[in-house]
């Protein structure tokens, strides 16, 4: 362990395990890699996604980035468990890197194990997955496997470490590089390298930019942040489209790419909280709420600009990109909320329609709704609801989405007053009702994955049975669809996961 100085990465290779075994892998995945179903259940795949065995052809290596934690400066901390053995094409010739997350120390891992624990591991590879098939931008899983050997961990970080199943799951990526990777060298004024790092980037990520970066180095880098600012934005709408709270938005989290990178302590809204953060270290001050994200990201893509700073020195060229993705992001909040109501975008009255998704939350907030169930309610059932005159019935159906025990007389007549308001913005737009619901069903998921059913799946792989975790991943890949086979996961948050550990909050502890 130590600082790596004018290097992006370092060699290493993975740590020898006792005894791999492979508990899922994602064929789909598998098959847009070109391997095959028998190569994924045969002993040199699980060797290889272990970090048990080398293929001659790769030169598995760590990467060296920086980046702010909870708004502070952490200097070097780079891949301390996670390793590249590599690059692939995919079906389509684009470049995907494998990489190996708890497979050992790297020179970058300060003075951790450089391992993982299996319940962190389980609900990285379910989760990169569900947000895959949500259509949400994100890093993917191609396995999961135990190590078969013990971690120690302290998950409350009570004083009480306890020794857990060590796991290792296989990411794949079109790349690793973070919003850190740059600061660190612009941090050390390393100029060299972070020029070389930012060439090495556009040649192999934004390839359309690369003759602009040999002819125009500026005006490049600036396009450049832009393009990262646009994918950035598009991926926190999508999280916000789905209730979806990332928990740690350190800039070393943050994929160029716009990507969903990094599962720790993340989680999904049950009853519609803005303030609701699934991480324990940051249930002070909440800083990576749900409501916060966009903020945070803005927050992280000034600290990318100033990284670059040192190759454009122009700072009010790269302030006003930044500041631009604030009003980016309205935009395309209000036409994401558009489409998850299905109605259209529409200029003449998009003061009335920002109004109505604005009461929608505040409701939303008041009546402990389930966020996921109440837009699958207007998606599915509105139609019936709004077709029935008995008033018991009509109370039924709310009460149905509430984590209170009843609604009130005040809040149901709020209810009824903002669905009649929902009503005329319908009846404004030139939808016809077929393609109204098309929207709405590609944009309202029937299933997410909850944290209460995560944490069953952890529960029960942790007592040797994996078959949730199975079923978990077949039902991730088809969240738009009502399926019988994942019913009993479709359900609001039991009473009995409302406080507990990994229903509720998490720790970074992994």
């Amino acid at each position: 362990m130590r600082q790596v100085e004018k290097a992006c990465f370092s060699y290493v290779d993975p740590k020898r395990v006792s005894a791999p075994q492979l508990i899922a892998y994602s064929q789909e995945l598998a098959e847009e890699l070109g391997l095959s179903q028998s190569y994924c259940e045969s002993d040199e795949f699980v060797q290889v996604v272990s970090g048990n065995a080398k293929r001659t052809d790769m030169k598995p290596y760590a990467m060296c980035y920086g980046g702010h934690q909870f708004g502070n400066w952490a200097g070097q901390l780079g891949d301390g468990r996670a390793i590249n053995l590599g690059e692939v094409r995919d079906q389509n010739q684009n470049l995907q890197t494998v990489q190996l997350k708890g497979a050992g120390p790297t020179p970058y891992s300060r003075s951790a194990d450089g391992l993982a624990v299996l319940r962190s591991s389980i609900r990285e590879f379910l989760c990169s997955e569900a947000m895959h098939h949500l259509g949400i931008p994100t890093t993917r899983a191609l396995s999961l496997s135990l190590s078969g050997e013990g971690v120690e961990r302290d998950m409350f970080y009570s004083g009480q470490p306890e020794i857990e199943p060590g796991a290792i799951v296989a990411r794949v990526s079109p790349s690793f590089i973070r919003f850190g990777s740059f600061e660190i060298f612009s941090a050390r004024s390393d100029i060299e390298t972070l020029d070389t790092l930012l060439a090495y980037t556009i040649e192999n990520n934004f390839p359309e930019l690369y003759d602009q970066y040999l002819s125009d180095k500026k005006s490049a880098v600036l396009a450049f942040l832009r393009e990262v600012s646009e994918l950035t934005c598009e991926m926190i709408v999508h999280w916000m489209r789905v209730g979806f709270v990332h928990g740690v938005m350190n800039t070393d989290n943050m994929s160029i790419l716009g990507l969903t990178i990094d599962y720790g302590p993340y989680g999904w809204l049950d009853n519609f909280d803005p303030t609701w953060t699934p991480n324990t270290t940051d249930s002070q001050h909440k800083r990576y709420r749900y409501e916060n994200q966009a903020s945070v990201a803005q927050w992280n893509l000034l600290q990318l600009a100033n990284a670059l700073y040192p190759l454009v020195e122009s700072a009010p060229e790269l302030e006003t990109i930044v500041r631009n993705f604030r009003t980016s992001y309205e935009m395309r909040w209000h036409d994401m909320m558009s489409q998850k109501l299905g109605i259209e975008t529409q200029q003449e009255h998009y003061e009335s329609q920002h109004e109505l998704f604005t009461q929608l939350e505040q409701m939303l907030v008041g009546c402990e709704f389930d966020m996921t169930l109440f837009y699958r309610f207007l998606t599915d059932e509105y139609h019936s609801y709004s077709k029935q005159e008995d008033a018991a019935a009509k109370e039924r159906y709310l009460n149905e989405l509430s984590y209170k025990d009843k609604l009130n007389a005040h809040e149901l007549k709020e209810w009824n007053d903002w669905l009649q308001e929902y009503d005329r913005h319908i009846s404004l737009t030139d939808l016809s009702s077929s393609l109204r619901l098309e929207i709405m069903n590609k944009n309202n998921p029937v299933f997410i994955l909850r944290n209460f059913v995560a944490q069953e799946a952890v529960e029960q792989a942790y007592q040797g049975d994996y078959a949730l975790v199975k079923q978990l991943l077949e039902a991730v890949s088809h969240p738009y669809s009502d399926h019988s086979s994942h019913a009993r996961f479709d359900k609001k948050r039991p009473e009995w996961a409302m406080n507990k550990a990994g229903c509720s909050m998490l720790s970074c502890s992994s």
